[in-house]
């Protein structure tokens, strides 16, 4: 198969052809029809993520169609399926609790096994698999991904955000976005802070009631001004310091933090400001990924039309511009996520 190769840490991906993959018997193997293009795969691209190693194919976010079938998979050749990036194992107590995503037996395609930079993927513990609804476009359900499916549970789980209640969004990249969609889906107000002028303006245009530019003073102390008081939750969305104590020190008293941003590398450990989390009586939530149980949930809401995450998607490009795609987030990205829909150039 057709697949984009991780050979060196910050350089271009290795376009090659590779072993086909093996189904297993709880699995399925996938032609891949789109996958999206995540800061997850940029932390593994510069060599920050723990787990990811020369050799490896990246890619978490991607639906594909069925082209074989393991024999306890529950799927058939033909089914168009969305899968998450944390493939839980269904037997354990976590999973049988209903917290699959903190599965400690997950396997995890794009991180330690082989993604869906590729033109097909091995998809194990396929009963994860979520039917991709018809009429639902494979590029819109890859840009679903990571950052949707995990904005989703951060808000409608950990958070339990209310209607009415102010929401702080801090970095409006794809899981930003994701946020501030489903927030205002779900009856917030919401204030979307970052750096770059145009994902502020875009921003703005996906229905934020307020938008600050965190160069331009204490971003803390103007949303404080703004919300009269501070937040009711506040989302970190890029995994660095300075962003996590904004949002920290912009909530109200019984605020709720949720740390979305992957925190790896130099911004595993930080020094915050945990006498705003003693004085405010802080709530303070960590957030990765979603169980796979609420996947009819949300796709539920987007077939509905209650929430519309088609202005996310800013680009589709071909396999071989992935690497370019992910050298990219290094400096201030344009609006928008990417999608891979073409696994041929």
């Amino acid at each position: 198969m057709r697949a984009a190769v991780l050979r060196e840490y910050r350089k271009d991906l290795s376009l090659e052809t590779v072993p086909d993959p093996v189904c297993e018997e709880d699995g399925v193997i996938l032609r891949t029809l789109a996958c999206g293009i995540c800061r997850s795969d940029w932390h593994g691209w510069v060599g920050g993520h723990p787990r990811v190693k020369p050799g490896q194919i990246p890619g978490h976010e991607y639906c594909g169609e069925v082209v074989e079938a393991g024999p306890r998979s529950g799927w058939r050749v033909g089914d168009k399926v969305i899968a998450p990036f944390i493939l839980a194992c269904g037997s354990c107590p976590a999973c049988r609790a209903g917290v699959s995503n903190t599965c400690p037996d997950q396997r995890l395609p794009g991180f330690v096994e082989p993604g869906a930079f590729a033109d097909h993927i091995s998809v194990p513990h396929a009963h994860n698999l979520a039917r991709l609804p018809e009429g639902m476009s494979p590029v819109l359900a890859a840009g679903l991904g990571c950052r949707v499916t995990t904005a989703f549970h951060a808000l409608t789980d950990r958070a339990a955000l209310r209607p009415g209640e102010w929401l702080a969004v801090h970095g409006t990249g794809g899981i930003g976005l994701a946020t501030l969609i489903l927030g205002r889906a779900l009856g917030a107000r919401v204030i979307a802070v970052d750096i770059v002028p145009e994902k502020l303006e875009h921003a703005t245009q996906l229905g934020a009631d307020a938008v600050i530019d965190a160069r331009t003073g204490d971003v803390a102390e103007a949303i404080r001004d703004l919300t009269g008081g501070g937040a009711h939750v506040s989302v970190e969305a890029l995994g660095v310091e300075v962003t996590t104590n904004a949002s920290l020190q912009c909530l109200r008293p019984l605020g709720r933090h949720v740390q979305v941003g992957m925190t790896v590398g130099h911004n595993a450990r930080m020094e915050l400001d945990m006498s705003a989390v003693y004085l405010k009586n802080l709530a303070l939530y960590g957030t990765r990924g979603m169980p796979a149980h609420k996947y009819p949930s949300l796709l539920n809401m987007i077939a509905a039309g209650l929430v519309d995450f088609a202005p996310m998607i800013a680009r589709e490009v071909p396999l071989s511009q992935a690497g370019a795609e992910l050298a990219a987030f290094d400096g201030p990205m344009p609006p928008g996520v990417a999608v891979i829909s073409d696994f041929q150039r």
